[in-house]
């Protein structure tokens, strides 16, 4: 039963994300090459626009600063 829920589990995410990339992601891309770049903040918002600059924000101290850091002092 355990190793049901886990397989369960596994694929439910697995789902969740391809929807979301199918519908949400590729949607906006669409509208960016159809409409404009404009015309995707106003249908999305600025959230939109702050979570994108807030991801790449994250990922790119984690990559360039915290990884190097942790190499430098010999935890990594």
């Amino acid at each position: 039963m355990n190793l049901v829920l886990k397989i369960l589990s596994g694929s439910t995410r697995k789902f969740i994300v391809f929807r979301l990339y199918k519908y949400y992601i590729i949607d906006s891309i669409l509208i960016i090459k159809k409409e404009g770049f404009k015309s995707l903040i106003k249908k999305r918002g600025w959230k939109f626009l702050l979570i994108i600059i807030g991801y790449y924000a994250v990922r790119d101290s984690i990559v360039y600063i915290l990884i190097p850091l942790m190499i430098a002092k010999g935890l990594l």
